[in-house]
């Protein structure tokens, strides 16, 4: 996964360092991604959400199969 860096102020720095427990690479990420979100076309947002409901189908049902297997 490619790196981002970015500046924020001292005092920013400061807040967030008391919040250890936020992981800020997944609220960045996710303020990345609401940001490209609402500048998406509707068409562009029904295939990433067609994408995402395919990915989820794929993954259901996985879990009881490798508990028949044993594996878990």
């Amino acid at each position: 996964m490619p790196n981002l860096t970015l500046s924020v102020s001292s005092e920013l720095k400061e807040k967030m360092d008391r919040n250890k427990v936020i992981n800020w690479s997944e609220v960045a990420r996710k303020a990345i991604e609401k940001k490209l979100n609402e500048t998406l076309s509707e068409e562009e947002k029904e295939n990433i959400n067609w994408a995402v409901r395919l990915q989820r189908a794929g993954r259901s049902g996985r879990l009881e199969a490798l508990k028949k297997r044993g594996l878990i």
